[in-house]
């Protein structure tokens, strides 16, 4: 067995400094889309919250410019389905209010 170290430091939101026993890297970014920085190389991480599913890669690259085409179809892919959910959310309160509106009113014609 052996020991592990690991301690994530925000620096500011969306930025965090990490230690490890293995050196310091440097994320930034936020749940769906986030990358990480250690010395050449750049580690892109996208994922969609609450589903367990994610996409990594690893680059040499020094700066985080260049991702590949996949993890931007992976963005997009995430991006739909935030808009579609927002968009369920938004009708299913519009129903409500509608319904609750029209059965108040009713209430208000039986008992005046």
């Amino acid at each position: 067995m052996s020991f592990l170290f690991r301690k994530r430091i925000k620096i500011l939101p969306g930025v965090w400094l990490n230690l490890s026993k293995g050196g310091a890297s440097t994320s930034f970014g936020g749940k769906v889309l986030t990358f990480n920085l250690k010395e050449d190389k750049v580690k892109t991480t996208a994922s969609l919250p609450g589903s367990g599913l994610s996409y990594k890669t690893t680059s040499t690259e020094s700066a985080p410019t260049r991702v590949s085409k996949s993890v931007w179809i992976w963005v997009l892919i995430v991006a739909a389905v935030v808009v579609i959910v927002v968009f369920v959310i938004i009708v299913v309160f519009v129903v409500v209010i509608i319904v609750t509106h029209r059965s108040t009113t009713l209430l208000v014609r039986l008992f005046v």
